[in-house]
């Protein structure tokens, strides 16, 4: 008999929102603005005329058994449905339609913080969580010692939790759900905030709660190489849908092939301007990691003569952030002696960490005189690790660059 069996599962949020007029009274400016400083939602309420809701499907017709012993990996990109899933599995959030079947006991951890009261201590939490989990005292005392030892908070354990840092939160969070003897475990994305080091630990840990211990394990995560080690199966999801269960390396595999489809992205302007400018840009990732190339098809306009012209291409990573920019040729290149113009610039990419990167183009004769400039307009997503065989997850203080390295004197 399966430990969790899904049937039919959906979920569905309702959206907010304020349809756009032709023209703004200076009365609903005033009204806009007083609601932001006053923040009365509850007096100051939409415009039923101007507003309305739009369903979305986060989860639609999910179905799938996990066995007990099963190492479940959920793959999928931002936005598909898995921590919506997640949520749903351990009991935080109900479904719109559907039935789930769990037959065990549930340890999550979703969000940095989860099942963790912030007034408690850490040595309160322990107890709390374990009793939430049906355990009685007798049993939280024989595991709280290994507790301690794996979460490296001895020092903070009479501290109210409030006061960690996330990455305290998360070792104790992880060292309570992996010890105290769930059934099931679901495990998010959230071991990304922890160090290297404890990624890799909690890593081991949850292959050797299921090897030695026949626990079951349902591990979300962008990592790739993480999710081949430890899980055995997993099933793909895309747009609140499950396409594929199956062995995880063919659910990887999949992923991918979609993942490439979705990198071969094209921006196109409606716009006419009197100066030079972008009309189309097409981007495209080919290789494999770490010796990957970005090819960018551009179009540009010239309806007016003008200097000779020349690009810069900006990618920014996952938080915005610019992490390099490429000039293929420093000097004014694009001659305007016809009205538009295509080229094609290849960059040979760094070692990327896995994140959605965007592309920035900028069109100018010279650094001081910008024609046009185009932000964040199209994506690329990296979904492998550029360094090979590492099993833990790349995470926001690693950088967005892993450099060629090597050990010159051992």
């Amino acid at each position: 008999m399966p430990l969790i069996e899904v049937e039919n599962l959906s979920k569905s949020f309702l959206i907010h929102h304020e349809s756009k007029e032709k023209y703004t009274a200076l009365r609903d400016v005033i009204v806009q603005k007083t609601k932001k400083i006053l923040s009365f939602p509850a007096r100051l309420k939409s415009n039923p005329a101007t507003a309305y809701n739009e369903e979305f499907w986060a989860l639609k017709d999910i179905n799938f058994n996990v066995e007990a012993g099963d190492r479940l990996g959920i793959i999928g990109r931002n936005g598909a449905g898995k921590s919506t899933l997640l949520k749903i599995l351990s009991r935080i959030t109900p479904p719109t339609k559907g039935k789930i079947t769990i037959r065990g006991r549930v340890a999550s951890l979703l969000e940095v913080g989860t099942g963790f009261h912030p007034e408690l201590t850490g040595r309160e939490n322990i107890f709390l969580n374990g009793a939430i989990l049906g355990m009685s005292r007798v049993e939280i005392l024989k595991k709280f010692d290994e507790i301690v030892d794996f979460a490296e908070v001895e020092q903070f354990l009479d501290t109210p939790v409030k006061r960690y840092s996330s990455g305290m939160y998360v070792r104790l969070a992880f060292a309570v759900a992996a010890h105290l003897e769930p059934e099931i475990l679901i495990i998010d994305e959230v071991l990304a905030v922890g160090d290297s080091q404890f990624q890799k630990k909690c890593l081991g840990k949850l292959s050797d709660l299921n090897k030695n211990e026949g626990r079951t394990v349902i591990f979300v995560s962008h990592n790739l190489d993480a999710l081949r080690s430890l899980c055995s199966k997993g099933i793909l999801m895309i747009s609140g849908k499950l396409i594929l269960e199956n062995k995880i390396n063919d659910c990887i595999k999949l992923y991918k092939n979609q993942t490439l489809q979705s990198n071969n992205q094209k921006w196109e302007t409606i716009n006419s301007y009197s100066h030079p400018h972008f009309t189309s840009i097409e981007v495209s990732v080919e290789g494999k990691q770490p010796t990957l190339s970005l090819k960018i098809k551009y179009k540009i306009s010239f309806p007016v003569a003008a200097k000779p012209v020349f690009i810069a291409i900006n990618i920014e990573n996952g938080l915005g952030v610019t992490i390099m920019q490429a000039i293929p040729e420093l000097e004014p290149f694009i001659d305007i002696s016809t009205c538009q113009q295509y080229h094609i610039i290849e960059i040979n990419l760094p070692g990327l960490v896995p994140d959605i990167y965007g592309i920035s183009a900028w069109l100018g004769p010279h650094n001081s005189t910008t024609y046009d400039w185009q932000k964040n307009i199209v994506q690329f997503e990296i979904i492998e690790t550029p360094s090979a065989g590492r099993t833990f997850p790349h995470s926001t203080d690693h950088g967005s660059i892993v450099p060629i390295s090597k050990i010159l004197v051992k």
